[in-house]
């Protein structure tokens, strides 16, 4: 007997279901609070949203009760630096669309010169909407394990909104192909606000008498992002978390939310980044200063020994820099009557423990990959062969940042662009009609391995006899092959039609000058017979 399934809309789901998906959700996250408030604590306490720190609503808090040694937080920020700048480059077209194997050859290079116009566009919007700083606040958190941002449509001044979001307040689970499914968003807003960030809004009666005297009290709302199968697109809805109050529904073309995860381990949805591979030293490197800096100033203020004779009371003494313990001797004959008191602990040796700790803390966090700011200036071909070694060292890592966090990006960035009119692209940028392309440092780095074993081949060719090593290679794609890894602008370049046009007027001007030095060669004779004396009279000539 046959079962017959029938598909479910899920473009209709009520506010009760997507908070009891909610629920269910964040049950799961809460088995990672444990690591990630460790994570934070000791890595990004600036950015740290757990320990109550948000739900007290007291901003302005010190996150750094606890943390005794900075070189884990300097670290984290060098990593997020150094992945901007191999990755993200400020200022820097950082990426490049291509033509996909749907487009003929023949096309390509105009197709290019159109996609190029468009990258210009992309990045000039990015620039001006404050992409730099979101991308610099998601690698922070990408560095403890999971970034969150989320991308939507802005004003006339910024055009495209890009927040980096905390991982705290995002839940979300995987769909089949491995990708965030349903992603869900608990924050805190003015209620004055809400109106002017989301349009659109509709606020029952029951909330508007509630916050219509008090405007700048802040109200909790809950965001839910999920597919809709039968349409494809995305269902946005945003709701109240007091009562079961549906305030805005819309159907977005694509989703706006980049997650990337730095790396998964199979069976986990959450990230774990270089924080929680070096978090053991880490915390063992703060204990270790924390009692070094205990043993320090009982050096400095000092803990000493009185003789019991009856006139201190013993229970009043506590071990502290500066404080007295009655004892009842300081030595034989009882002693001096004020004596120190010894010390435990080695400071060098701790001192070698801490070094140690902290360079294997750096070398977690990549942050040895580039030469110190206090040496001599490097040649380009070390900062390339460093950008390699880096690129190494990233492995898988960099692999997901370009799946994960520079496809969403570009993806939606377009789109957004698109539906505000700002680019008509009539290709999708699937990988098939149009392509993106990293164009940081360390991609470059790896495109000019390739081109300099081109030109070394060319050299090795062009040593053969007879020209057969140069027969061995086309030219003309030679030549397309060194401009397209050497990012050369479209616009610089020619197409076919006029590479032939230019090849035609070339043999043409090569046909005038041969031409040309004919005649003058002709004119040149002409003189010569003419000039030359004819034979006497009478003179016979020849045999």
């Amino acid at each position: 007997m046959l079962t017959v399934t029938r598909k479910r809309s899920m473009s209709a789901l009520e506010t009760k279901q997507l908070k009891k998906r909610y629920k269910g959700c964040q049950t799961r996250k809460e088995q990672w609070r444990a690591i990630y408030e460790e994570a934070y604590e000791y890595c990004l306490p600036m950015r740290n949203l757990y320990d109550g720190y948000y739900e007290q609503d007291t901003p302005g808090q010190n996150k750094m009760k606890r943390v005794f040694d900075s070189t884990a937080i300097h670290s984290t920020a060098r990593f997020a630096n150094r992945i901007q700048s191999a990755l993200f480059p400020p200022q820097q077209q950082w990426c490049r669309l291509r033509p996909g194997s749907e487009v003929p050859p023949e096309r390509s290079i105009e197709a290019q010169q159109v996609l190029d116009m468009y990258n210009q566009k992309m990045f000039s919007v990015m620039r001006q909407s404050g992409f730099d700083l979101a991308i610099g606040e998601f690698l922070l958190d990408l560095a403890v394990g999971t970034a969150v941002m989320l991308i939507q449509k802005g004003d006339e001044t910024q055009p495209i909104r890009y927040t980096a979001i905390p991982m705290y307040q995002i839940t979300f689970d995987e769909g089949p192909d491995g990708k965030p499914n349903f992603v869900f968003r608990k924050f805190k807003r003015p209620f004055e606000v809400v109106e002017q960030e989301f349009p659109g809004v509709e606020f029952p009666e029951e909330v508007l008498s509630k916050y219509r005297e008090k405007p700048m009290e802040y109200i909790e709302l809950l965001e839910a992002t999920y597919p809709d199968k039968e349409t494809g697109k995305t269902n946005y809805c945003l709701m109240t978390m007091e009562g079961d109050y549906k305030i805005l529904h819309k159907h977005l073309k694509s989703s706006p939310w980049v997650i990337s995860r730095f790396m998964v381990a199979p069976g986990e949805i959450m990230g774990r980044g270089p924080c929680l591979y070096a978090l053991p030293d880490i915390k063992t490197l703060n204990k270790v200063i924390e009692l070094n800096l205990k043993n320090a100033s009982l050096s400095i203020g000092g803990v000493f020994t009185a003789v019991d004779d009856g006139v201190l009371n013993p229970q009043a003494i506590q071990i502290v820099p500066g404080a007295i313990i009655g004892v009842s001797s300081n030595g034989g004959p009882r002693g001096p009557s004020l004596a120190p008191l010894p010390r435990s602990g080695d400071t060098n040796l701790s001192q070698l423990i801490a070094n140690d700790l902290r360079m294997n803390i750096k070398k977690t966090l990549y942050d040895e990959s580039l030469p110190p700011d206090n040496m001599s200036a490097r040649s380009a071909t070390e900062i390339v062969e460093r950008m390699k070694e880096l690129s190494q060292n990233l492995g898988a890592a960099f692999g997901r940042l370009i799946t994960e966090t520079m496809y969403p990006i570009v993806r939606r960035s377009l789109e957004l662009m698109d539906e505000e009119g700002m680019v008509d692209l009539p290709l999708k940028v699937n990988g098939l009609q149009v392509t993106i392309e990293p164009q940081s440092p360390l991609a470059m780095a790896s495109n000019m391995e390739k081109v300099q074993n081109v030109l070394q081949f060319m050299q090795i060719a062009s040593s053969f006899q007879g020209g057969a090593g140069m027969a061995l290679v086309n030219p003309e794609k030679v030549g397309d092959y060194i401009l397209d890894h050497m990012n050369i602008d479209a616009s610089l370049r020619t197409t076919p039609a006029e590479r032939q046009a230019i090849m035609q007027q070339a043999q043409q001007m090569q046909q005038m000058m041969m031409q040309q030095q004919a005649a003058q060669a002709g004119q040149e004779a002409a003189p010569d017979q003419a000039g030359a004396a004819p034979p006497p009279e009478g003179e016979v000539t020849g045999g």
